[in-house]
């Protein structure tokens, strides 16, 4: 409801593509400081759940007064603070995910599978209340699902922090290797242009003419078919071969931008989003493993932080400004074709990067 729906909301609004970008970009930069921050709180406290009725709380009332409000400075003061709040929640569930996985013996795609299930369902809800009871509809939605979450959270038994904090002296070794720092560039190329989709496919399909419904149906499709992929994870990742999975992804990021930017049909363009099966799940998936597989046990929870912040935050801040000017400058097409071309350009770097490194790293040989 916030990722895929608030830019639709925006543009609802009379928001233009610049002013979408701005508040999504600045968001941004607001996630950069609040994942940390609330990791740490976490981790001081030596609770996950307790943190999470906090933002939760905080986050239903804000994403309230967000879907109840139409001038662009109460726009922007709500959207700050719901990153502020909301944001910090994903990490969170994440180490959630992965704590409860190793101590119940199962795998943590099967877990993992229930989260694109949720964000599947509710995107075409959300579609459909938005179509058919307005966009300030979302207000009482949000918020509903906000004290329904949060009553679950309230019946949980709670799950100790066991991860180190994240230092920046293990930062600056983590850092200090080349393979590293190619393989974050590597993540940053080719997340920009799926953040760009994130931020303005909802934007596109409207502005072709489809209705808020039809963008539920896009993120539908696109979020239900991640739930194969992770459900079916443990079969097919295998160890030593994840840059290959992340260089076949990136393949297919290019073909479903490049297609994409020369569909004038709002439909045609909803059902592309099938093509998510083999990108985003199989990318992500791929590039968790291959950092988990080069970096030593001590440095994971610093490598995860900063995968996080790349792929989550520093290239939404990126995508959202220039995507919104390209948008804004000249037109939806141009956008994914520029979309398309950095997906090029981390397909081409992604097969470098299989040449180069491939199947030679073992587990934790960086700290060798």
């Amino acid at each position: 409801m916030f990722v895929a729906f608030l830019p639709v909301y925006l543009d609802d609004q009379g928001l233009n593509p610049a002013q979408i970008g701005f508040i999504i970009g600045t968001g941004g930069f607001v996630t950069l400081f609040t994942q940390p921050l609330w990791g740490m709180i976490s981790d001081k406290t030596k609770t996950i759940r307790k943190v999470m009725l906090l933002l939760l709380l905080f986050s239903s009332a804000f994403g309230f007064l967000l879907y109840d409000s139409s001038s662009y400075l109460q726009l922007v003061v709500f959207a700050m603070l719901l990153y502020f709040f909301l944001m910090p929640i994903d990490p969170l569930t994440e180490s959630l995910n992965f704590t409860i996985s190793e101590t119940s013996g199962v795998s943590y795609g099967s877990i993992r599978t229930f989260g694109a299930s949720g964000y599947a369902f509710f995107s075409l809800v959300t579609g459909y209340v938005m179509s058919y009871f307005g966009a300030n509809s979302l207000a009482l939605l949000f918020a509903g699902i906000g004290i329904i979450g949060f009553v679950i959270i309230w019946l949980m038994p709670d799950a100790p922090v066991t991860g180190k904090p994240v230092t920046w002296s293990s930062l600056k070794q983590f850092l200090g290797h080349k393979e590293t720092l190619l393989f974050l560039l590597l993540v940053f190329l080719c997340s920009v242009p799926t953040r760009m989709n994130d931020t303005f496919l909802g934007v596109y399909i409207r502005e072709l003419g489809g209705s808020p419904e039809l963008v539920g149906q896009a993120w539908f499709l696109a979020a239900g078919s991640e739930i194969l992929v992770f459900a079916v994870s443990f079969w097919w990742q295998r160890k030593g071969k994840e840059m290959f999975y992340i260089t076949f992804a990136a393949a297919f990021f290019f073909i479903r931008f490049l297609i994409s930017a020369f569909l004038t049909d709002p439909h045609l363009l909803a059902y592309l989003q099938i093509l998510q099966i083999v990108t985003f799940p199989v990318f992500y998936s791929a590039a968790i493993q291959y950092l988990y597989r080069i970096v030593p046990a001590e440095w994971r929870a610093t490598g995860q932080t900063v995968l996080a912040l790349l792929f989550f935050g520093v290239s939404g801040i990126l995508a959202s400004y220039v995507g919104g000017v390209i948008y804004k400058s000249f037109g939806g097409q141009v956008l994914f074709l520029a979309m398309a071309t950095l997906s090029f350009a981390g397909l081409l770097f992604g097969l470098v990067m299989f040449r180069m490194y491939g199947n030679k790293r073992r587990e934790g040989e960086l700290g060798n």
